[in-house]
């Protein structure tokens, strides 16, 4: 199946409000299954205390259970949305003893201003397929992370048939409102295939250091260390 770009931006209110009140428990407690599990606690990898971003955070799940997990932690979470950073809002005033650990930021990428290789730890979770030039997102990660820092990117994978974009719908969003429904479709069609991944970490020099694997029946996930 072709690839079909969707736009970059959750930005309508109604989308914002449909993706915050989705019920994403599984994905979300896959992509934290995988960083538990696979981001390492030495060098400059380190888990305590460590300096994060979190580059297409949506309304901020990710980065609150991030926090929790971590609560000695500081998170980043950049959107290039305001409607969807209004949800994270929202849902950070709710928790008062981690919102001091967040920061949202209005950006989207490339965006210098984010910072010079000052990350720990690079988070990103379906922000992949929204983009139209993928490569900025691996070249961000240069620019945002220090040596030997961790990265976690999850996104969906694009089905290899129409059919499929269907039969995942009606398995995982078929009680949800048509918004989120069309966003979904979109999403699966603009999604990338593993193997369009490593190609890209190819082109970005990072084949070596992050690996690609299909880690469920529609997300593949990349993670590794920058160089040192």
């Amino acid at each position: 199946m072709q690839r079909r770009p969707e736009p970059e931006l959750m930005d309508t209110p109604e989308q914002a409000e449909a993706y915050a009140r989705a019920d994403f428990r599984n994905s979300n407690d896959l992509f934290m299954r995988l960083l538990d599990q696979h981001w390492p606690e030495r060098g400059m990898a380190r888990r305590e205390g460590c300096k994060a971003i979190d580059l297409g955070c949506g309304p901020a799940d990710i980065v609150l259970r991030f926090l929790r997990a971590w609560p000695k932690a500081e998170c980043t979470a950049v959107d290039g949305a305001a409607a969807m950073l209004a949800e994270a809002q929202r849902l950070l005033d709710a928790a008062e003893d981690l919102k001091t650990h967040a920061r949202l930021v209005q950006a989207t990428l490339p965006d210098p201003s984010l910072g010079q290789q000052c990350f720990d730890l690079i988070l990103s979770n379906s922000l992949l397929h929204h983009l139209h030039q993928p490569e900025v997102l691996w070249d961000s990660l240069r620019q945002l992370g220090r040596p030997g820092a961790f990265v976690l990117v999850m996104d969906l994978m694009r089905p290899p048939e129409p059919s499929w974009v269907e039969a995942l719908l009606q398995t995982y969003a078929a009680k949800e409102p048509e918004v989120l429904r069309a966003d979904f479709r979109h999403s699966l069609r603009a999604a990338f295939e593993p193997a369009e991944v490593q190609a890209q970490l190819r082109a970005a020099g990072l084949a070596d250091t992050l690996e690609v694997r299909v880690v469920s029946d529609r997300h593949l996930a990349v993670w590794g260390q920058l160089p040192e």
